[in-house]
């Protein structure tokens, strides 16, 4: 089981759009000795929207190459479409990735059903470890509880990446998932909260800004470690706020240029930072302590 700090990390970019190879390898060198647990390459922060196929699957395979086996990688092979989920999911497995996060389909608003049987068909038909992504905020689609704890009966299907901030339903799936079925929170804001209810870690966007804290903070929590957890969470608390000002990933990408790792690319229809929220970027990384 994967545990700890899993940073979904941004892909790099020149001004114009193109793949920044050198700057995906400086940010994995950088979370390898910062402690991140694992990388999830080309999520959602890493602009898996605008990726072609043919890059996506390069980019997973550049971040297998150059991790090289120190931790752990987990490719975004998500789709709408079934059929190209399970093509993407099977590239991923072929490059050797150790799991890969699948989020719900977008767009069309499948049913409980179709969902169940969307996941089903992706695990049946490619055997590597897969994790269940669940962020209706973006998606339109909500994968109920429910539906994820029949998922969980799958023996490939090996954790959920919940993103709704909800601890309730992360209570819920946490008491009633089976052994060796992992949740991990996929909101900064609430997932030391998480951990500490018995969640096995973070799929994050601060942890791009923050690796280092975002690790210790994850392990903390489960070491159980509350108070210790929380004090250094408190600290960048407000990181988790505003990188979410505007849509993700437009401000960490924005952060991480101004701290100097990447380059300004970001692909339409996403656009870069507006103005008027860049002090406040920059005040929210100065107090964190991290410019």
């Amino acid at each position: 089981m994967i545990t700890g700090s899993l940073v979904a990390l941004v892909t790099p970019m020149s001004p114009a759009g193109e793949l920044d190879w050198d700057g995906l390898d400086k940010l994995i060198d950088l979370h390898i000795a910062s402690g991140t647990d694992a990388i999830v390459a080309v999520g959602t922060t890493g602009e898996s929207a605008t990726l072609d196929c043919q890059e996506h699957c390069l980019v997973i395979k550049h971040v297998v190459q150059r991790v090289a086996g120190r931790i752990a990688v987990i490719a975004g092979t998500g789709a709408n479409s079934t059929k190209e989920a399970i093509e993407l999911t099977q590239a991923a497995k072929e490059a050797g990735v150790d799991a890969c996060l699948l989020v719900t389909p977008y767009y069309n608003k499948p049913t409980q059903e179709g969902l169940y049987q969307h996941f089903k068909a992706i695990a049946e038909a490619v055997d590597v470890p897969q994790i269940l992504y669940n962020v209706p905020g973006r998606t339109a689609c909500d994968l109920l509880p429910e539906t994820a704890l029949r998922l969980a009966e799958i023996a490939n299907i090996v954790g959920i990446k919940e993103a709704t901030g909800d601890l309730e339903r992360a209570k819920l799936l946490i008491k009633k998932a089976p052994e060796g079925f992992a949740i991990y929170s996929g909101d900064d804001a609430t997932a030391l909260e998480l951990i500490l209810l018995g969640g096995q870690g973070n799929i994050s966007v601060t942890a791009n800004v923050a690796p280092g804290q975002m690790a210790k903070i994850c392990a903390l929590g489960l070491e159980g470690k509350a108070d210790e957890a929380r004090q250094l969470n408190r600290r960048i608390d407000h990181l988790h706020r505003d990188l979410f000002v505007e849509s993700n990933p437009i401000p960490v990408k924005w952060a991480l240029h101004e701290m100097g790792f990447i380059d300004s690319g970001i692909r339409l229809p996403l656009t870069p930072l507006s103005e008027n929220y860049r002090v406040r970027i920059r005040e929210s990384l100065k107090a964190a302590e991290l410019v």
